[in-house]
């Protein structure tokens, strides 16, 4: 039996314009800025790995080292774009599901995980958009009780070279 292989759709090509090397910055990150590299899966899927120096605490507790790794694709049979995203400094794996918004720019994702101070779940909003094919933001927001969403972290990607 001969597997039938995924070609890419148009859905895919929001992914690849994420193919490349990125400077990030944001307000995390402080001095220190991060690096993101992204390639192409065939087409059908991209992996983001990024490294960089997570801030110290108000305290002076944690910081060094980190690494990141994001996974995004388009199912077909879901009508959805879907992902994956952990890093070095927790053991939990995100899951994403979402959707491009009207405007063409924008990818938003929606996730379960922890929440910042440990106790319990919340979900969560994650939006990939681009202000140009060299600059894009990552935002992630949480469900509020009312049902809005509050952003709390804001990246700024820039493409190198």
């Amino acid at each position: 039996m001969t597997m039938v292989m995924a070609k890419p759709r148009a859905e895919h090509g929001f992914l690849e314009k994420m193919v490349g090397s990125w400077d990030v910055t944001s307000d995390m990150s402080g001095e220190t800025p991060w690096v993101e590299n992204v390639r192409s899966l065939q087409g059908i899927w991209i992996v983001a790995e990024g490294t960089g120096d997570m801030p110290k605490g108000e305290g002076g507790e944690g910081g060094g080292p980190a690494t990141t790794m994001l996974t995004l694709g388009y199912d077909a049979a879901k009508g959805k774009y879907v992902g994956t995203w952990f890093g070095s400094m927790m053991d939990y794996l995100w899951v994403y599901e979402g959707e491009v918004e009207p405007d063409g720019k924008t990818l938003s994702l929606y996730t379960t995980g922890p929440t910042m101070s440990g106790e319990g779940m919340a979900d969560y909003r994650e939006q990939v958009t681009f202000l140009s094919d060299d600059h894009r933001t990552f935002t992630s927001s949480a469900r509020q009780p009312d049902g809005s969403w509050k952003q709390f972290m804001e990246a700024h990607y820039r493409r190198k070279g």
